[in-house]
């Protein structure tokens, strides 16, 4: 890799062992992904994990001196205000996680939507995000420039302030080269993560949806990309006309046909939810939502779905310090309480403080969350939002 004289004292050690640190993983990373250079960033999102080899990491960072040179946002881990009973070891590993990313100079926002609150970059923006649903969102519907960050990956970007530039970074590798054609109608946000958890029919590349309406709203966005990168491991998506650079179809290939077209009915979103749904009737002891964190569109949503009832079993929301705000301003946050809603700030669905759901059956309209708390032993029942705070209200689900 061709190095400024800057980057060559980083890496050389100039500026502390921390720094030489992230810059060493910085060039191996582009030497493996052959980037010719590095380029600066401005913005940056590590998506912290709350676990040990993530502390490891950043623990070592911050002995060597390190510190961000461009402050990032980071990940959720668990509120200890809300959760005051934690063990013993889980409380001890957060706090030692918060004061590490606290000591090498984040911002800790312990939020997984940052691109709606505090931390969005600008169209063309060149930034290091890591996250599900936060790579495909920046790159895709802000038209901002990201590869698919490990949270190492971000941390020590946003220690250098500098990426190797290869990937999503590059014009040519943004184009879309798979066209997926959805001949059904997305009638609420449940059937966009479906969607998106149609990966194995979209295969590999850059999709391209067309049958997407252009009134689809912000939340149905952020639910496809999450699901998408979550299900496939993919980094971008188009929708013409509506996503930044695809105002046609012809722009979203670039000018090219595209490599094949996937064609995504009603059968293929039922098969998705047959996948990652245990279709078991009958009653539920949980709910849990919020996967990424519930904006106050979706609280509002559930405020009304609740006024003046009373849950039978106990929904868990999970969403921002931000959300959680304007729901209290808004009088939300009151009507959800009444009705026996537990909404929690800075907080992710996988981490140690759900273990007493483990061996439960929940009801989520989450995939992400479905997805990923099955290795803390929940398993869950998706249905539509709806459906979700009408079995909490019943105690079952149909």
């Amino acid at each position: 890799m061709e190095l400024t004289r800057y980057e060559e004292e980083m890496l050389n050690g100039k500026y502390g062992e921390g720094v030489a640190l992230a810059m060493k993983v910085q060039v191996a990373l582009g030497e493996a992904f052959g980037a010719r250079r590095m380029v600066p960033i401005t913005r940056a999102h590590v998506a912290l994990s709350n676990q040990e080899a993530d502390l490891w990491f950043v623990e070592r960072l911050v002995k060597g001196g390190a510190r961000c040179s461009v402050p990032p946002t980071v990940n959720p881990a668990l509120s200890l205000d809300y959760f005051a009973d934690l063990e013993p070891a889980a409380r001890e590993m957060t706090e030692r996680t918060q004061g590490a990313y606290r000591a090498i100079g984040a911002n800790l926002t312990y939020n997984c939507t940052p691109y709606l609150y505090g931390n969005a970059p600008r169209y063309g923006e060149v930034v290091a995000f890591s996250e599900s649903s936060a790579t495909p969102y920046v790159n895709s519907v802000l038209g901002a420039r990201t590869n698919r960050e490990s949270a190492q990956g971000a941390l020590c970007a946003a220690v250098t302030g500098r990426v190797p530039e290869y990937g999503l970074l590059l014009d040519e590798n943004r184009k879309g080269d798979v066209l997926v054609e959805v001949r059904t109608e997305l009638r609420d946000d449940l059937d966009y993560q479906l969607l998106g958890y149609c990966a194995d029919e979209i295969g590999e590349g850059i999709p391209v949806f067309t049958g997407i309406p252009r009134g689809v709203t912000t939340e149905q966005l952020i639910y496809l990309g999450a699901t998408l990168n979550t299900a496939g491991a993919y980094g971008m998506f188009h929708v013409p006309g509506v996503t930044p650079e695809a105002p046609t179809l012809e722009a979203a290939f670039g000018g090219k046909r595209p490599r094949r077209t996937v064609v995504i009915t009603r059968q293929h979103l039922e098969r998705a939810l047959r996948k990652i749904s245990v279709e078991e009737g009958g009653k539920v002891e949980f709910a849990l939502l919020g996967c990424p964190h519930y904006t106050p569109r979706q609280l509002r949503q559930v405020a009304e779905l609740v006024e003046g009832k009373r849950l039978k079993t106990e929904i868990w929301i999970c969403t921002s310090f931000f959300a959680k705000e304007v729901a209290r301003r808004t009088g939300m946050l009151a009507q959800l309480e009444k009705a026996g809603v537990h909404l929690v700030e800075d907080t992710c669905i996988d981490q140690p403080c759900w273990n007493h759901l483990g061996g439960k059956l929940g009801v989520t309209t989450d995939i992400k969350c479905a997805y990923y708390a099955r290795r803390r032993g929940m398993r869950f029942v998706i249905r539509s939002l709806p459906e979700c705070v009408r079995a909490a209200l019943e105690g079952e689900v149909r």
